[in-house]
């Protein structure tokens, strides 16, 4: 096989890569950056001079690994899946993930018609946990489609459970998703999310590292997650127990300077538990599309003020409201006991007290003022009540 000098020899350089060298190997990595990608595939073909930090060992297993390589097959089978490859440099290829550093991709394999570089500038990853609860699917699904529908990508990994959640969120409500999987973009996996995955295919982006027809293992989910996080502006992880993968995810954000985001759970759930760990550290806690947008958004998107419902006792003057404060909740008093507690004179107790009659608010018994059940309630509404 010769990868040869011509204007093709980079990217078949590249193909021929992702076929001997794991995604993530900061070694190799190093070795791309230092040597160039044709000598690189140049040194592993030949096999006779090992490149340097690796155990004789392991560079014969590398090179172990050439034997039936074709880049040129593997990009047939994926121009006939539909399937693009897009490198470092490429014009659609993301400037994000290049602060990945020696762990940077050799390049991605890409499913569907979008252009990756531009979805990826306003893009967000929801992850958690596969076996999440009806609440944690609830929230993926419905932070996705609420961020859809500001204009956001979504992007997550295809899995079951939040992951699954998240995209068929996006895609409910017209918007766009991307799915980075952990395996060949032109064998869905997993198997149940093969219509899933057919239709972001459709809709949005599938992508990976891995040529095409190439399995996934649990080495290449974890590592799959850094792209997750380098891609994106902010993660956020809905239900996680303490060993989730999609913890690594938030970490990788962190580490990347990404905005990391945790959606609260019950504290009794363990499955929330590594969740309620990041937001302890570094995290911040978000309950909704707006909240995020406020994080990873543009200057001025802020999210709206958090308040309870409007009480009528909330639309009444500041006068009238400490009259009201003065009235004993279980028995009347005298214009004078309120005039005292309201800090006003009595003649100015005695025009506000027939003013709230008015609206309902009081009522007079004898010589005294009470509180009407419809007081009671707005001031029992008001968290002041017993």
């Amino acid at each position: 096989m010769s990868i040869g000098d011509g204007p093709d020899g980079e990217l078949l350089g590249r193909v021929f890569l992702t076929r001997v060298i794991e995604p993530g190997d900061e070694v190799a990595g190093r070795w791309v950056r230092e040597y160039g990608v044709r000598e690189v595939a140049r040194r592993l073909r030949d096999g006779e001079v090992p490149l340097p930090g690796v155990s004789d060992k392991r560079w014969a297993g590398l090179v172990g690994r050439v034997e039936g390589v074709e880049p040129w097959r593997d990009l047939a089978v994926a121009r006939d899946a539909g399937v693009r490859f897009v490198g470092p440099g490429d014009g659609e290829w993301p400037g994000q993930l290049d602060d990945l550093g020696d762990a940077r991709p050799l390049g991605l394999w890409v499913r569907g018609k979008p252009s990756l570089r531009m979805w990826a500038l306003r893009s967000v990853a929801i992850v958690g946990a596969r076996a999440c609860t009806e609440y944690g699917a609830h929230m993926a699904g419905t932070l996705a489609a609420d961020l859809a529908e500001r204009g956001w990508v979504v992007v997550s990994g295809g899995a079951y459970g939040v992951d699954g959640a998240a995209h068929r969120g996006a895609l409910g409500a017209g918007g766009a998703t991307v799915a980075v999987l952990a395996c060949g973009v032109d064998r869905p996996y997993p198997r149940g999310h093969t219509q899933l995955i057919t239709r972001i295919a459709e809709q949005g982006l599938v992508i990976g590292e891995l040529p095409p027809g190439d399995h996934p293992s649990p080495s290449r989910f974890v590592l799959r997650n850094r792209v997750i996080a380098a891609l994106t502006r902010g993660t956020v992880v809905v239900e996680a127990a303490h060993r989730s993968g999609s913890l690594v995810t938030a970490r990788a954000a962190q580490r990347l300077g990404r905005h990391t985001m945790g959606v609260p759970g019950p504290a009794t759930s363990g499955l929330s538990a590594g969740v309620h760990e990041l937001l302890r550290g570094e995290a911040v806690l978000v309950t909704d599309a707006a909240e995020v947008v406020e994080l990873v958004g543009d200057m001025g998107e802020l999210a709206p003020d958090r308040r309870g419902p409007v009480l009528p006792r909330d639309l009444l003057d500041v006068a009238a409201r400490r009259v009201i404060a003065a009235l004993p909740g279980h028995r009347a008093a005298t214009p004078d006991e309120v005039a005292r507690g309201a800090q006003t004179t009595r003649d100015d107790a005695v025009a506000r007290l027939y003013e709230l009659r008015a609206l309902g608010y009081v009522e007079r018994h004898g010589d005294g003022w009470k509180l009407t059940r419809q007081a009671m309630i707005s001031v029992d509404g008001d968290g002041r009540g017993c």
